[in-house]
Order: C-alpha cells, then structure tokens, then sequence
C-alpha cells in the first residue's frame, strides 16, 4: 500500500505541475518578471497548493505516527546559516534565469526538450556537488 500511496500523489503532484504551467519555463518567468510582461496566474496556482496543503498539516500533526513510514522526519535545525541564504539565492537565481525549479523540471523532461536535460545534468552535479563539498 506504501508504495501505490507514493506513485499516486507523485502522479497527482506532477499533474498538478502540467495543469498549472509551472512545468513552462516562459510561464514561470512571466511570473517573476514583474516588471515586463507579468502573468500572476502562479500565485493562484501557489495559493491555492497552500489551501489544499495546509489542513492536510494540521491533520497529519496530531497523529501520534505517520501511516507509510515508522516515524516523522522533520528537520531540526532551526537556525539561519550562511549555506541557507547562499543556497537560497542560487535556488531563486536558477528558478528566475531557467524557469525551472527540480519537480517542474523532472515533468518538463517528458517533453523530449534538450535544454531540459541539460538543467538536470546541471541539478544532478550541483546536488553531488553539495554532497562532497558539505557532507562528511
């Protein structure tokens, strides 16, 4: 049952991804191009990901175990670290200049596209270079 629950919300959320367009780089960067030819469909698409998500929180929250898994992993580091915000703004400046982000990318890839093999090539050694540069 574990692994049907799993190919199924993997088969919803990139569903999800196609319907809304966030698998089209051009859409996601008429998103954050506020300042040219801006196309606020995302944040309906983000807030309404927020609407469906968040009572699904609450719910998950008071259980005492999850149903697929022996324990929650949740992280436990709470700080703000030089990494974070450095992750964070390579994260954002890759999402605005390629339009794509990892899931959305993952989904365009059906398309055959090459550029979009050539952003997971790229994902895949900055993920393996992260790996070896900050993990022992």
């Amino acid at each position: 049952m574990n692994r049907w629950f799993i190919v199924l919300a993997g088969a919803l959320f990139g569903a999800g991804i196609t319907v809304s367009g966030m698998a089209n780089p051009a859409k996601v960067q008429n998103f954050l191009d506020i300042a040219g030819a801006w196309d606020p469909s995302l944040a309906l698409v983000m807030g309404t990901a927020l609407l469906i998500a968040t009572p699904g929180f609450f719910f998950v929250f008071k259980m005492a175990t999850p149903k697929y898994a022996e324990q929650f992993s949740l992280p436990t580091r709470k700080d703000i670290d030089a990494k974070l915000i450095l992750g964070a703004l390579l994260f954002g400046i890759g999402w605005a200049l390629s339009g794509l982000c990892p899931a959305p990318a993952l989904v365009a890839i059906l398309s055959g596209v090459p550029s979009f093999f050539i952003f997971l090539m790229a994902m895949f050694a900055g993920m393996f270079l992260h790996r070896f540069v900050f993990e022992p």
